[in-house]
C-alpha cells in the first residue's frame, strides 16, 4: 500500500513538473550523459509503476508527464484540485479492495483453524479449556505452576496450523522472560496449566492469540500452535 502511494505521489508531482517534444523514435540515441540519464530514469520508473501501479493508463500518463514538462499550464486537463481528489478517490479505491482482501483470509483462517482443532481435540492427550485454549502436556515438571500476575522464563517454539515456525527462542539459542499480563490470552491461561520444569504443546484459536488484525508474521484469525517449555517462574 505505501508503495502505491509514493508512487501515486510521484506521479502527481511529475504532471506538476514544469516543454513539449515531439514524438520520440522507437529507439532514440543513448550516447550524451543526459539521454543516459533520461533513458535510465524512465526506466526506473516504469518498473516502478508497473509493480506499484498495475492498471496505469500509459497514453495518459506519458500525456500528464509531457504536459507537465512543457509547463503550459492552458495545455494541461486536469487542476491540482482534480488531481488531489483523484489520488485521494484511488487511495480509497485500494483501501477497500484490500480490506475486502483481508476479510476474505480472515475467513479462510478462521474456518482452517476450527477445522483444525476439532481434530485435535480428538487426540489423546489434548485437553480443551471453557475458553477454547487447547493443550497438551509432553513433559510434566514438579514446581508450581505460575499465577496471572508471575513472570516466566520460557524456551518456546511457535508455528501456524501449516507448520510454518514464525517465531523460535530455540533457534535464537536465549530464553524470553516476560509477565503473564503482557502476553496474548493463549499464553496468560496455558502456562497457569503448566507446572515449572514442564514442557507442553498450546494450541492457541485466534479469539485467544492475535484475532483478526494478526501481525507482522501473522496473518488475521490464525490459529496457532506453541511447543513451550517452562523453565523458571519469577526469575532473578
Amino acid at each position: 500500500m505505501n508503495k502505491t502511494l509514493i508512487a501515486l505521489a510521484v506521479a502527481g508531482a511529475l504532471v506538476g513538473c514544469s516543454s513539449q517534444q515531439d514524438a520520440a523514435p522507437e529507439n532514440p540515441a543513448l550516447e550524451s550523459t543526459d539521454e543516459k540519464v533520461s533513458y535510465g530514469m524512465g526506466l526506473v520508473m516504469g518498473e516502478r509503476m508497473g509493480n506499484d501501479l498495475p492498471d496505469l493508463k500509459m497514453d495518459q500518463f506519458l500525456q500528464g508527464i509531457q504536459h507537465g514538462h512543457d509547463g503550459d499550464e492552458e495545455q494541461t486537463r486536469m487542476s491540482r484540485e482534480e488531481i488531489q481528489e483523484a489520488l485521494m478517490a484511488y487511495q480509497a479505491q485500494l483501501q477497500e479492495q484490500e480490506s475486502a482482501k483481508t476479510e476474505e483470509l480472515a475467513q479462510k483462517n478462521r474456518e482452517a483453524g476450527e477445522e483444525f482443532l476439532a481434530e485435535n481435540a480428538e487426540r489423546d492427550g489434548v485437553e480443551t479449556t471453557d475458553s477454547g485454549l487447547q493443550y497438551e502436556i509432553l513433559e510434566e515438571g514438579n514446581g508450581e505452576k505460575p499465577g496471572a500476575d508471575d513472570r516466566v522464563k520460557v524456551h518456546y517454539t511457535g508455528e501456524l496450523i501449516s507448520g510454518e515456525v514464525f517465531d523460535s527462542s530455540r533457534e535464537r539459542g536465549e530464553p524470553v522472560t516476560f509477565g503473564l499480563n503482557q502476553v496474548i490470552p493463549g499464553w496468560t491461561e496455558g502456562l497457569q496449566l503448566m507446572s515449572e520444569g514442564s514442557r507442553a504443546k498450546l494450541y492457541i484459536p485466534a479469539d485467544l492469540a492475535y484475532g483478526p488484525g494478526g501481525n507482522q508474521r501473522i496473518g488475521p484469525n490464525e490459529t496457532l500452535v506453541f511447543d513451550v517449555e517452562l523453565l523458571e517462574i519469577n526469575p532473578e
